[in-house]
């Protein structure tokens, strides 16, 4: 028998009266899940603070941000959200203690209720110029294989290793309690800065962009970085995500308990780089959007023919950059 799981991308179906990730019908109007959970919520007082979409311009409350949600898929992630609240709660060890699946369910769910909700903006912004929504087949496709994902929550979708996923956990300084937020949610990608810890994940790169960033990572080990530090790392991931050039690809087979998913090791195609070529130029212009607090522009990081400034790695030594020596604030 074949086990036919919900996929909202076929038809680009998105209501209020379809649960977010079975597609079960939903019948009252308080069926909903928060996007961003109700704990992180209180504590950090985003309820009426606004959220800047895609596109921007539009801005919506963090607390109209909700997906229409079964009973069954809230209990599932009401389960799910107090394992993470009692470890983001205690810091570092207990984050990097945190099985990597449920990391990916608890950021998953997140960018793709932005996602979803960017969907509705764009939808309904069409159609005011009495034009039809479309996504690309490419798109449908990658969102479709990241929904299916999702779905572990509640159904018998399991993964083989290595995960699509990579996720890096680093040590990390701030000078008041904070929720440092930033995504992604085309390129599925999410990072998160809070209480004693970074959180930087690609959710559908097989593992690739953290490979890449592997011997800085090494040096990094267990250093508490600066949090202008982590935000440079965090620049160099989201950069080699946009660089990646090879398709991830999976083998989703059905078996007796359900579905599995295989990542299929990257191969070149013929004369074709994994990643396109490194743009400094174009390095520091997304460097400068994660170092705006500090207000740092793209005309103080790259000055040619130099190289991007760095926090992170001696341009003569190469050696991480001891964080105490950084002078801004934290």
């Amino acid at each position: 028998m074949p086990f036919l799981l919900y996929n909202p991308f076929e038809n680009v179906h998105f209501d209020s009266h379809t649960c977010f990730l079975t597609g079960a019908d939903v019948f009252t109007a308080d069926e909903f899940i928060p996007v961003f959970p109700d704990w992180v919520l209180d504590r950090f007082l985003l309820r009426d603070k606004k959220f800047t979409m895609m596109d921007q311009v539009t801005s919506r409350l963090y607390s109209d941000l909700n997906l229409p949600c079964s009973a069954e898929v809230t209990r599932a992630f009401n389960k799910l959200e107090y394992e993470i609240q009692e470890a983001f709660g205690r810091g570092y060890d207990a984050v990097n203690s945190i099985p990597s699946q449920s990391l990916f369910l608890w950021m998953g769910k997140i960018v793709y209720g932005i996602l979803y909700h960017d969907i509705l903006l764009e939808r309904e912004r069409l159609q005011k110029l009495n034009k039809s929504f479309n996504l690309s087949s490419r798109l449908k496709e990658r969102f479709a294989l990241f929904h299916l994902m999702l779905q572990a929550l509640v159904s018998p979708v399991s993964f083989n290793e290595p995960t699509p996923w990579s996720i890096t956990v680093v040590q990390l300084k701030y000078s008041k309690d904070i929720f440092n937020y930033r995504d992604d949610p085309v390129n599925l990608i999410f990072s998160l800065g809070m209480n004693g810890f970074g959180l930087i994940a690609c959710l559908q790169d097989n593992g690739l962009v953290k490979q890449r960033q592997k011997e800085i990572l090494e040096k990094i080990n267990d250093t508490v970085l600066h949090p202008i530090q982590f935000e440079e790392l965090c620049a160099r991931f989201f950069y080699s995500n946009y660089l990646l050039q090879y398709k991830t690809k999976y083998k989703i087979e059905e078996c007796d308990t359900g579905i599995s998913i295989e990542t299929i090791p990257a191969e070149t195609d013929a004369g074709k780089v994994l990643f396109g070529k490194w743009d400094d130029n174009m390095f520091a212009q997304v460097l400068a959007g994660h170092w705006q607090p500090w207000g740092l522009t793209k005309k103080d990081i790259i000055t040619f023919p130099n190289d991007p400034v760095s926090f992170l790695l001696n341009e003569y030594t190469h050696e991480l950059i001891n964080p105490d020596t950084i002078t801004f604030p934290y």
